[in-house]
């Protein structure tokens, strides 16, 4: 079976990872988690997670049928490196709810019109309107973090996204909209087995891009940007909420509850909707770079 772009990963993986990341991959089971900083040694059991989740689910639809009886309008940004975990999360937020009521957001490369445009205009074109929850898979950030590290934006560029974005997100939060900021983090070794998982799998291949392969050879690139993104972004206003998704099951678990729990919605089962687990879930202060 031919791999995508040739073996890519395979090879950066055989030639060109640090060795105590080819290390963690080489001497651990499926099930082990990789990071050494992450607080938990195994993945969250199915049946905790199952169980967990069923409850979540029943709290998203009232949260559904709370926003469009209410006409609240809701924003969840779902950001973190590749391969994080952000699709799956995304994936367990609406797979029981409306498409009409929660819309997922996910822009291609912006077109030559878009390159012209105010940098913010294309995704204003996506907010949401009365009633509606728009899921952001990725966003607005990109400039912040990707499209630094490729490049794809100059420093002018940035700096200029650095100084409109809390005004532009003050104006959000202030005409009404619940702005919610996720930002997934994987470790480079949990990272790297998850684009080898998808390399060998034909069902997820394709997943992977060219940006998937060469992000790769950047981690501390990607590092030094998020860092700044995180400094330079989290405020009381639209503050970050990091997830560490070493466990795929605690992310998801964390994720959701971090949406549940800030905003008010008829029937609330407050044990239930509660604060995310914090020893994987709050604010920059436990970003693991």
């Amino acid at each position: 079976m031919a791999l995508p772009f040739d073996g890519a990963i395979s090879k950066f993986h055989d030639t060109e990872a640090p060795g105590d990341i080819r290390a963690a991959i080489g001497n651990s089971g499926r099930k082990d988690i990789l990071s050494a900083s992450y607080p938990y040694n195994d993945r969250m059991k199915r049946g905790d997670y199952d169980r967990s989740m069923a409850q979540l689910q029943l709290e998203l639809v009232k949260l559904q049928a709370d926003v469009k009886a209410t006409g609240k309008r809701v924003i969840v940004i779902f950001e973190g490196r590749d391969a994080a975990g952000k699709g799956g999360t995304i994936k367990r937020f609406r797979e029981n709810l409306n498409p009409r009521v929660a819309r997922v957001v996910a822009l291609s490369k912006p077109s030559d019109r878009e390159q012209g445009e105010w940098y913010f205009q294309r995704y204003v074109q996506q907010l949401p309107t009365a009633g509606e929850i728009v899921l952001f898979d990725r966003s607005w950030y990109n400039r912040g973090v990707v499209e630094k590290v490729f490049g794809f934006c100059d420093d002018d560029q940035r700096a200029r996204f650095f100084r409109q974005l809390p005004g532009f997100e003050q104006t959000l939060v202030d005409d009404g909209i619940h702005l919610v900021k996720l930002w997934l983090n994987v470790g480079r070794a949990e990272q790297l087995r998850r684009f080898l998982a998808r390399e060998k799998d034909p069902l997820k291949q394709w997943k992977l891009s060219w940006i998937d392969v060469e992000g790769l050879k950047k981690w501390d690139d990607y590092t030094a940007a998020i860092g700044e993104t995180f400094a330079k972004t989290h405020g009381q206003i639209a503050p970050w909420t990091i997830v560490r998704s070493d466990d795929k099951r605690r992310a998801r678990i964390a994720a959701l509850r971090a949406v549940l729990s800030r905003i008010d919605y008829a029937g609330k089962v407050a044990n239930v909707a509660c604060d995310p687990d914090p020893a994987i879930c709050g604010g920059p202060e436990i970003w693991d770079a």
